[in-house]
């Protein structure tokens, strides 16, 4: 997977050494969902998703930064923050950075932050066994938090996205659906798990 990212970044960026550095982090141990497989998982959803107005090389670089920085527990910005940063440090165009700094909360409200977005959701609107897989994946990044803190803080979190379409390309609508049922019954579970 990793030699197949790093073909991928060739083709957008001519600076291998950044890849590389990039890929690194993308492979620290902590990080059990926001690794490899979840990079290459957005990079192809952007493809499926696309339209002509999208300019994919901006979309697909803000998908490289996006959660490039991972730390956990978070420092005293966001990751969402420090990933943007590194972009603005890495000399990448600002609307990259913009757009990184979206998906702190996916609020997104134009077609290039709508495109990152719903690719980065889109592990919402997997299969039922996808997501259960998803979810642990996230339990095991927040092992350090007790489980009653983690299950309040992960349904609040979830609620939060479903008081807005969570999708908002073309394309993406039609995941929504099942995403909502995902994120609900993971929502019925941890409030139920705490009773």
């Amino acid at each position: 997977m990793r030699d197949d990212l790093l073909q991928a970044w060739r083709e957008l960026c001519p600076y291998e050494q950044l890849g590389q550095r990039l890929l690194d982090r993308w492979s620290e141990p902590h990080r059990h969902h926001h690794a490899l497989p979840h990079l290459a998982a957005v990079l192809t959803m952007i493809d499926r998703l696309a339209e002509p107005v999208h300019d994919l090389r901006l979309v697909r670089l803000a998908a490289w930064y996006h959660d490039a920085v991972y730390d956990l527990p978070p420092g005293p910005i966001s990751n969402e923050e420090a990933s943007a940063r590194l972009a603005e440090a890495d000399g990448q165009p600002a609307e990259v950075a913009r757009l990184v700094r979206i998906t702190a909360d996916h609020r997104a409200a134009d077609p290039h932050a709508e495109l990152l977005c719903d690719a980065d959701l889109a592990v919402l609107a997997g299969s039922a066994e996808d997501y259960a897989a998803y979810a642990a994946a996230i339990r095991r990044e927040y092992f350090f938090v007790p489980e009653e803190q983690f299950r309040a803080g992960r349904a609040k979190i979830l609620q939060s996205l479903l008081e807005q379409p969570l999708f908002r390309t073309v394309r993406g609508r039609a995941l929504e659906a099942d995403a909502r049922r995902n994120v609900t019954a993971e929502i019925a579970e941890l409030v139920g798990a705490g009773t």
